[in-house]
Order: structure tokens, then sequence, then C-alpha cells
């Protein structure tokens, strides 16, 4: 209700300056101001009340016509809906559209030129639909899945690097200071910091603390974790619990100092029990589960 207001109040220039200045200093003001000059251009019939009210008094009192108050109002109803509407059409096309997958879920969805993306746990997207055909661009935090059409650019932007295409299928990952990007078909540009890179179907290429990493050809045909495995190389056991945690919405509690020892393989995100063990296999810990809680301790045969 508070953004509604000072949208009326800048409408109907009732702002001081320092209001003013405030509202233009919102990233959407540009397309508010936009809105606002096309409506402008809207011009109605001038209203003339003297001269309606000289014509009906000329003629005969039979064939006087009444325009109370009421009727006035219902015009200014009117001409506010259809403003309002306006309004309301150009903000669905102008504003940014988001996608999320919360912990514990995948969402799969299509974006405005029909590329498909699936988006994996604990992950957002953000992108404009206006202009999408001609200006292709997307921002990802966390990781997710793209089979894009043919067609102008395509950019997926990442706080951590930006993957660049034309048409193809690929993955993207960013998760704390690690981001990894796999091509299943055609050809990907990686941007991460001052390192570019181009690869292609089967190729993958890895950046962790601004270090690359040095990683193997994938030979599936689409990410692991779309088939409910988790695919790890080269991971410590604090990045594992914390995607273990994002795929099963749980909490993890560790009560062993940070185990440097790196793990390569693959855990299943649809079985937490299976998923538990091997952490305490690889790791020789104990499993303890407490409703939605799960305690990581050294094992008996370790101390």
């Amino acid at each position: 209700m508070e953004e509604n207001d000072k949208l009326s109040r800048w409408l109907n220039d009732e702002m001081n300056e320092l209001e003013l200045n405030e509202f233009k200093a919102q990233p959407d003001y540009a397309i508010f101001d936009k809105i606002k000059n096309y409506s402008s251009e809207l011009k109605t019939t001038d209203f003339d009340e003297d001269k309606m009210l000289s014509n009906i008094l000329s003629k005969p009192k039979s064939n006087v016509i009444k325009i109370n108050s009421y009727q006035k109002w219902m015009y200014r109803v009117a001409a506010i809906l259809v403003i309002s509407l306006g309004l309301f059409f150009s903000w669905n096309t102008f504003s940014v559209a988001s996608e999320t997958a919360s912990n514990g879920s995948k969402n799969s969805f299509d974006l405005p030129d029909h590329s498909k993306v699936v988006l994996n746990s604990g992950s957002e997207i953000e992108y404009k639909k206006w202009g999408w055909e001609n200006d292709r661009k997307l921002t990802l935090k966390g990781e997710a899945y793209f089979r894009v059409h043919k067609g102008s650019k395509f950019e997926v932007g990442t706080p951590l690097g930006k993957v660049t295409v034309m048409g193809t299928q690929f993955n993207v990952k960013e998760r704390d200071n690690r981001f990894e990007v796999t091509c299943y078909e055609g050809k990907v540009r990686v941007n991460y910091q001052n390192y570019e890179k181009i690869i292609t179907k089967g190729m993958s290429v890895a950046f962790e603390d601004g270090k690359i990493i040095d990683v193997p050809d994938n030979l599936h045909s689409s990410p692991e974790w779309l088939q409910n495995e988790l695919y790890f190389y080269k991971e410590d056991l604090k990045s594992i619990i914390k995607e273990i945690e994002r795929q099963y919405n749980i909490k993890i509690e560790t009560k062993v100092e940070t185990l440097n020892q790196e793990f390569t393989g693959t855990i299943p995100s649809n079985d937490i029990d299976i998923a538990l063990k091997i952490i305490s296999t690889t790791y020789h810990l104990e499993s303890i589960k407490k409703n939605n809680l799960i305690i990581l301790d050294s094992s008996n045969e370790s101390k």
C-alpha cells in the first residue's frame, strides 16, 4: 500500500523535493517515467460545463437533460480505471521476472523464447521479459541446467562468472566460491575474472577461490542431479554438507573439526540414509537424527 501511495503522489505531482529525489533513485523509476509520458499523450475532449448548461437552459423545459454529480464521478472513475489498467499491463511487460527453487525442490520453466531451464535446489533466476528475443540475459544464483533455442546471444551472469552461448545445452553451478560449467551440446564461452575459455560437448571447467580446477570430461547427456545424483569432484566435507542440506531441506550439525580430505564421487539426492552412510564411511563419522536435525560426530573407531 505504501508503494502505491508513493506512485499516486508522484503521478499527481504532490511530492516535495526530498521525496521526489528518493523516488527517482528507485531502480524502476525509468519504467514509471516512461509509462507516465506515454499516458500523458492520451487526450480527451475538454468538458465545458458552462457551455453545456447554457445549451440546456435555451431548450424547452421538456427536453432538459440533467447531468448530476454522480455521473461526473462515474466518468472520472472510468478514466482512472482505464489508466490503471494501462499501468498494470505496462508494469507486467517491463518488470523483472524471477523463478526460484527452494531447498528440497526443483523448478522447471520456459523462457519467453521457449528455452528450457531447470533450477536445482536453493537457486534463483531473474530476467527481463521486455525485449527478451534481442537481449537474452539472465542472472543466476545457485545451479541450473539450460537448453537454449538458437537465436541471439544468450548470457548467464552469476556473482562469480559469466557464460555466453548461441544455442546449446549446458549446466552452470555457482556455490559459495566455486564456479562450474559443463557443456552437453554446442559451444559455450566461459568468463571467470580475467580468464576466458571456450568449451564444447563433454567438456567442463571449474574454478574455486580464484584458481582453475582440472576437471575430467563429462560423458553424460545431462547433469547427474536431474537423475537424483549429486556429483562431486575434489570437494571438501563443508561443501558436500551444504549441498545435502539444500537437496533434502534439512540442517546438519558437525561436531568435528573441518576435514580437508577431498571427495570425488556421487551421492543420492533422494535417499538421505544412503547419503549419510556414504559420508560417514568416507570421513569415519557417525550420524544421529533428531527430527529435522542431523548431527555428525566422530565415530568410536576414530576416537
